[in-house]
């Protein structure tokens, strides 16, 4: 075979990729590699499209053999880094990109995959100068970095919409349909499309929402393109739906041409651009009305989304120019909860590794959401409050490591740190229990995590930001009438915090209002949830059968 007939069996395999039909363009690729196994370009594109098929570890041996023929190229480094990340290997992953980044600093979105692979596990130097350069090349309109990873850090939310708008700007398809028109029908059909419809924090928070739809007047389909799964979860969920599709194979279009022909009204994306994440679908425009809701603290900035779901604190009325879609508003807290969860079999503090007189403060955040401005104010407080401890979740060996020394550096014992391991939802959330006081990470707060703690009544002092990933604990506590817990600045974080570990009759009134909002509390009244939703969905279509743009909605 020449050069010029390999070059054209790649060029059909990239037709092919483009279309999503990434198995017909992996057969191609792997057709070129039997006939000349050192062709870069083929052995690079099988590697990016096991990837994209999601079988992760061929994947990375697949990126493994591409660095090994053109050890230079910036594409295989940093599909090498993308690899390793898949895999949990976040260390080897971070060494990847700053390979990659040392070849060519302006290669897309790299600044911001290499940030936040250090962020994976605490390795924390240089981290102002790289924030301040990822500012920089936003501003000047450079494809820097992917949004979601900007969550995490003290970047503005004018400059995430920025980011998003680029970012979203490379999805379109090259003619785009025009978006469809209204099906007729009894009910009003609404699509919910995710990667996180089994065990996954998303799940455990709306499967309850998803069973309390008004089956009489809403018609609910779920376009599920996540990993296969027969877990308690999955099968929980496919009782929730009227209609449960597994679209993990299909092409965007495919995925469009399905849902059209559902006459789904409104498609709801629970992932927005986060991992796992097919934006590509929505920019198809499956549905008349699309709408951002959950798994997403920020702005798309894409032109073919309509709404975001929220409430007034995470994003207040004098911040709606962060966003590029219209604000549906509710009138509590925008998160959805799930009131079934139950607690697991009763633990000591001992089965935890925890000391039973000391005072105990936790945060179960991932770990690339601890900044070392948070941190370091951790370390005050366990500073002023003698013999406290500081109850970690371990995600990431290496992060672990990179916080002991840091703790260490701070003049902190690190054996004052302690770490947990994932466990399942209900055992995590009896574990909780065992904490005295949850301090929250800023400016990416505790969500999920949040919403545990207070279920399983552990209070919990957080800092307001700017961002919507910076306001959601916020919006957790108002909705459980504990806004005291709510403070504005480091200071009063901290201040906060060692109040409240020295004076135990103060927390013991806050743990018994924290356990009496489950029955009492907003954030836990998902019938009245569910209801507010509907009427939002409502409006939303009212305004597209008029002919209506989006707007606030409220």
């Amino acid at each position: 075979m020449t050069d010029e007939d390999l070059a054209a069996l790649n060029a059909r395999g990239n037709a092919l990729s483009k279309q999503g039909r990434l198995g017909e363009a992996l057969a191609i690729y792997e057709q070129a590699l039997a006939v000349a196994p050192g062709y870069f370009p083929a052995a690079f594109n099988r590697a990016r499209s096991l990837l994209y098929l999601g079988r992760r570890r061929e994947a990375l041996s697949a990126y493994e053999t591409a660095t090994a023929l053109d050890p230079a190229s910036p594409d295989a480094r940093a599909g090498l880094g993308h690899a390793l990340a898949s895999v949990g290997r976040w260390a080897e992953a971070a060494t990847a990109y700053d390979v990659a980044f040392s070849f060519a600093p302006g290669y897309p979105l790299l600044a911001g995959y290499r940030l936040h692979a250090k962020m994976k596990v605490c390795a924390w130097d240089g981290f102002d100068d790289a924030v301040a350069d990822l500012e920089t090349r936003i501003d000047a309109g450079q494809l820097a970095a992917a949004p979601f990873p900007l969550a995490a850090l003290p970047i503005s939310a004018a400059r995430q919409r920025r980011c998003a708008e680029l970012y979203a700007a490379g999805l379109a398809p090259a003619a785009p349909l025009p978006p469809p028109a209204p099906a007729p029908g009894p009910r009003l059909r609404v699509g919910y499309f995710s990667a996180d419809l089994h065990e996954h924090a998303t799940a455990y928070l709306m499967a309850e929402f998803f069973e309390l739809h008004d089956r009489r007047a809403f018609e609910v389909t779920a376009f599920s393109y996540g990993p296969a799964s027969d877990g308690p979860m999955r099968r929980r969920l496919k009782g929730a739906f009227e209609r449960f599709y597994d679209v993990s194979r299909m092409a965007p279009s495919q995925v469009r041409d399905l849902a059209r022909g559902l006459g789904i009204d409104i498609a709801v994306d629970l992932k927005g651009f986060t991992t796992d994440s097919r934006p590509e679908i929505f920019a198809e425009r499956p549905a008349p009305v699309q709408v951002s809701w959950l798994g997403f603290p920020m702005t798309t900035g894409a032109p073919f989304m309509d709404y975001v779901i929220a409430d007034r604190t995470v994003i207040p009325p004098d911040r709606r120019g962060d966003f590029s879609e219209a604000v549906a508003w509710l009138p509590h807290s925008y998160q959805p909860n799930d009131r079934t969860r139950e607690l697991g079999p009763t633990t000591s503090r001992a089965d935890h590794g925890l000391p039973d007189d000391r005072f105990v403060f936790c945060s179960f955040n991932a770990l690339y959401k601890v900044t070392p401005a948070a941190f370091s104010t951790w370390m005050r407080i366990l500073d002023a409050v003698p013999g406290a401890v500081l109850w970690l979740l371990e995600d990431e060996p290496a992060a672990a490591a990179n916080l002991r020394a840091a703790a260490a550096a701070r003049g902190v014992d690190a054996a004052r740190l302690i770490f947990a391991g994932k466990v399942g939802q209900a055992q995590h959330l009896e574990r909780l229990t065992h904490a005295d006081l949850f301090l929250d990470s800023w400016p990416y707060n505790a969500h999920t995590t949040a919403s545990d703690a207070l279920w399983a009544g552990l209070p919990l002092v957080t800092l307001a930001g700017e961002t919507f990933a910076a306001r959601v604990a916020a919006s957790l506590l108002l909705a459980c009438g504990l806004a005291e817990l709510v403070t504005t600045s480091p200071a009063r974080f901290e201040a906060l915090a060692i109040a409240l570990a020295h004076d135990p009759d103060r927390l013991a009134g806050l743990r018994a209002r924290t356990a009496e909002a489950r029955d009492t509390a907003p954030l836990f009244d998902t019938p009245k949830l569910a209801r507010a939703v509907e009427d939002l969905y409502r409006r939303m279509h009212a305004r597209r059968l008029a002919g209506l743009a989006p707007e606030a909605l409220a």
